[in-house]
């Protein structure tokens, strides 16, 4: 009787703490839209925050293209006190520097917002072209000085 009223015992117990654990088909859905409804909002907000940087960054180049654009013209007013055949050698070297940046400028205005990854990979790219570019200027205006 002992056995059997022990065994009884247990075995409702084991039942409780089953129905007591299982949620309801209806508290399942319920968390399941909930979690649905938060990554719907984090995917939201992940989106607005990569095209914030998007936009930020193209007004930061836009800037720095103005800069290289102030530094041409005033490097063509320097040189122009140069001799002709030094002129000519600089103004060859200034219309390769004026391309590359009109070339940065392009393909700046031309990117599409095609997700994060690829946008990581662009601005990597971007940022190592633009620092070459500003190296170049900063060269030509040393080789001037001297």
């Amino acid at each position: 009787m002992n056995k059997l009223l022990l065994t009884l015992l247990i075995a409702s117990m084991a039942f409780g703490i089953v129905l007591t654990g299982c949620n309801s088909a209806s508290k399942k859905a319920e968390n399941a839209e909930e979690n649905l409804e938060e990554a719907k909002e984090d995917l939201n907000k992940a989106q607005q925050e990569y095209l914030v940087d998007v936009e930020n960054y193209k007004l930061q180049t836009a800037e720095r293209i103005a800069t290289n654009n102030k530094s041409i013209e005033e490097f063509n007013a320097r040189i122009a006190k140069e001799k002709k055949e030094v002129q000519a050698e600089y103004r060859t070297k200034i219309a390769e520097l004026e391309q590359r940046n009109s070339d940065l400028k392009k393909r700046m205005d031309e990117y599409k917002a095609d997700g994060k990854d690829q946008w990581e990979v662009f601005k990597s790219e971007f940022n190592r072209d633009m620092d070459e570019l500003g190296k170049a200027f900063s060269n030509m205006t040393v080789k001037n000085n001297k």
